[in-house]
């Protein structure tokens, strides 16, 4: 039951963290000390991606890059703000997830560790006690050996004739 509900949680957040990244992205372009901070992070930006481009590409890499006019650089930034605050929210949920899923997993394994110490502990109760019904037997056997069946049921040679006679006397 909270498997699900957990689930639908992780992903209810992911969805709400759009609309709070779309938030994030207007207000960032709108601030004007993070508006110039973005527009050089901007810039750099994409200064290190065309060149990189142009080297995957095998194209000249000593070409002069033209930067972009405020409200792209401006634009590309919050677009790169915002995909990274989704992207870290889904990450955070996915880290979370495998934690919880770790723990549980630790969790059963100390269970069956104890299920199977009880085992092994009522193997170890149940041998003992074959030891102790064997040292029973063997006792056993030790005193009845060479009496035959009369010795076992303790009756005397004259048939139990003594215990009839015992108890016909005791009624007089």
């Amino acid at each position: 039951m909270i498997l699900p509900l957990f689930k639908l949680g992780t992903l209810a957040l992911k969805t709400l963290s759009k609309p709070i990244a779309s938030r994030l992205k207007t207000q960032a372009a709108h601030h004007p000390r993070f508006r110039s901070l973005i527009i050089n992070l901007a810039q750099t930006n994409h200064k290190f991606s065309t060149q990189l481009q142009r080297r995957i590409y095998g194209h000249a890499t000593n070409v002069a890059i033209r930067p972009l006019d405020e409200e792209k650089a401006v634009q590309a930034f919050t677009d790169l703000l915002g995909e990274v605050f989704i992207f870290s929210v889904g990450g955070a949920a996915v880290i979370f997830e495998v934690q919880r899923s770790s723990r549980s997993e630790a969790r059963k394994e100390e269970a069956r560790k104890q299920e199977f110490e009880a085992l092994r502990q009522r193997e170890d109760d149940l041998a003992r006690e074959l030891v102790l019904l064997k040292q029973r037997v063997d006792e056993l056997e030790y005193h009845t050996r060479g009496r035959g069946i009369a010795g076992i049921l303790n009756l005397r040679k004259n048939g139990g004739n003594e215990e009839k006679s015992q108890t016909q006397a005791a009624p007089a």
